[in-house]
C-alpha cells in the first residue's frame, strides 16, 4: 500500500515538476531580454524600474491573500489553474504590444506577477503533500531541477532566435521571441489541467499526524524567518551581477544571458544535492549552503577577473538552488498540514519584501562603495545561519 502511494506521490511530483519546467521556459525566458524590450516600447529607465518594484511587490504581498484563501477554501487547484493560466499568458501577449506601447507592455508584466502571487502558496502545498511521501527535501528538490531546466532553457531559445534572426530590427526580434515563449506558455495550461484531472485531491499523499489546530507564529517559525530574510537581503539580484560583468567587460555582451542561464544550471544541481542533503541533516543544509554561497559577492564585486566573477555566479547559482528548494522544504516541517498555504504566504512575502529591500540598498552601495556592498551581503548571509541554528534548537525543544 506504502509503495502505491510512494509511486503516485512521485509521479505527481514528476507531472508538476514538468508544468514547472515549461512555466520557466516562459517566464524565465521573457525575463532575460524584458528590460531591453521595454526601453525600445518607450519606457524610460525610472518607468523599468518602478514596474519591475511594482511587480514583485503584487507578485509578493498578494500572496498573503491566495495563501489565506487556499487554507480556507481548500480550492488549491482552482488557485494554481487560475493562477498560472494568468502568468504564462501574459508572456506571448508582449508579442502584440504596438511600437510606443509601452504602459501596454508594463500591464502584462505587472499580471503576470499577480498570476504567480494567485498560484505559489496553493502550489508549493500541493507539492509538499506529494514531498512528503518521498522526502520533503528531495520533493522540493526535483521540483527546483526541473524549474531551474526550464529556467535554463528560456534564455537560450531566445539566444538562438537571435543569432537566426538577427539584431536588424531588435523589436521585430523581441516580437518573435515572445510569440514562441506562448508555445511553452500553452503547454503549461494543458499539463496543468491534466495534473488537476489525474490527481484531484493530491492531499491524500500526506498522511495525517496532527489535529487540525489555528495557525501561531511559533518561535521556531519566526526564528527561521528572520533567518530568510537575512539571506534574502544580502542576496544580490541578478541584474546588478550582468551590469557589474558588463562594465567590467570580462564577458562579451551578446554571452551575457548565457551567464544567466549558466547560473541556472548551477542552481538546478545544487537543488538536488542540498535537497538530498535536508532529508538527512535538517535545517544544517540550509545553514551549510548558505556558508558555501555567501563569499559570491565578493568573487563578484571585488575584481574584474573572469574566471573569478565565473566562480562568483557559480556560488550564486548555490545560493538560489538551496532557496529554491529546501528552503521551501523547511517551512513544510514547520508548519501544520491544515494550514499551510499560510505559512507558504507568509514566508515567501517575507522573503520577497526582504529581497527588494537589499536589492535596492545593494544597488545604491554599487554606486558608492564597492567594499561596502560585499560586507553588507556577506555579513547579512553569516548572520542568517545564526538563526537558522536558533530555528532548529527551537524546533527541538518544541
Amino acid at each position: 500500500m506504502r509503495k502505491k502511494a510512494w509511486t503516485g506521490a512521485f509521479a505527481f511530483l514528476v507531472l508538476m515538476g514538468i508544468v514547472s519546467l515549461f512555466s520557466d521556459m516562459t517566464h524565465e525566458g521573457a525575463r532575460s531580454i524584458l528590460g531591453e524590450y521595454l526601453n525600445l516600447c518607450g519606457a524610460s529607465a525610472a518607468a523599468i524600474g518602478f514596474v519591475s518594484g511594482v511587480g514583485e511587490l503584487c507578485g509578493y504581498s498578494l500572496r498573503l491573500l491566495s495563501g489565506y484563501l487556499a487554507d480556507r477554501s481548500k480550492r488549491y487547484w482552482a488557485l494554481v489553474v487560475a493562477g498560472y493560466t494568468l502568468q504564462v499568458l501574459a508572456i506571448p501577449a508582449l508579442a502584440l504590444v504596438p511600437e510606443e506601447g509601452w504602459l501596454i507592455a508594463c500591464g502584462l508584466i505587472v499580471l503576470e506577477r499577480i498570476g504567480k502571487a494567485i498560484k505559489k502558496p496553493a502550489k508549493n502545498t500541493l507539492v509538499s503533500f506529494a514531498a512528503s511521501e518521498i522526502g520533503t527535501g528531495k520533493g522540493f528538490a526535483f521540483q527546483e531541477f526541473l524549474d531551474q531546466l526550464g529556467a535554463f532553457l528560456g534564455p537560450v531559445i531566445l539566444f538562438l532566435i537571435h543569432l537566426i534572426k538577427g539584431t536588424d530590427a531588435l523589436f521585430s526580434t523581441y516580437r518573435v521571441c515572445f510569440a514562441v515563449l506562448g508555445i511553452p506558455a500553452i503547454v503549461t495550461v494543458a499539463l496543468v489541467l491534466l495534473a488537476k484531472v489525474r490527481y484531484p485531491h493530491p492531499e491524500v499523499f500526506e498522511r495525517e499526524t496532527e489535529q487540525k489546530q489555528p495557525f501561531s507564529m511559533r518561535k521556531s517559525f519566526v526564528f527561521y524567518l528572520i533567518a530568510i530574510c537575512l539571506f534574502a537581503f544580502g542576496f544580490a539580484d541578478f541584474p546588478l551581477i550582468t551590469l557589474h560583468t558588463a562594465k567590467m567587460h570580462a564577458f562579451p555582451n551578446e554571452s551575457l544571458s548565457l551567464l544567466y542561464a549558466g547560473a541556472m544550471a548551477v542552481d538546478a544541481v545544487a537543488a538536488l544535492f542540498f535537497g538530498w542533503l535536508f532529508d538527512r541533516i535538517g535545517l544544517k543544509a540550509l545553514a551549510l549552503s548558505t556558508l558555501c554561497s555567501a563569499a559570491f559577492a565578493g568573487f563578484i564585486f571585488l575584481t574584474g577577473n573572469p574566471w573569478l566573477i565565473a566562480i562568483g555566479i557559480l556560488l550564486w547559482g548555490v545560493g538560489m538552488g538551496a532557496q529554491e528548494s529546501i528552503m521551501k522544504a523547511a517551512v513544510s516541517k514547520i508548519i501544520p498540514k491544515s494550514m499551510r498555504s499560510t505559512g507558504y504566504a507568509i514566508f515567501e512575502t517575507c522573503f520577497g519584501v526582504a529581497w527588494f529591500l537589499g536589492s535596492w540598498m545593494l544597488g545604491a552601495l554599487y554606486d558608492i562603495n564597492l567594499v561596502a556592498l560585499v560586507i553588507v551581503s556577506t555579513s547579512t548571509q553569516i548572520l542568517a545561519i545564526l538563526f537558522y541554528l536558533l530555528s532548529m534548537k527551537q524546533e527541538r525543544n518544541g
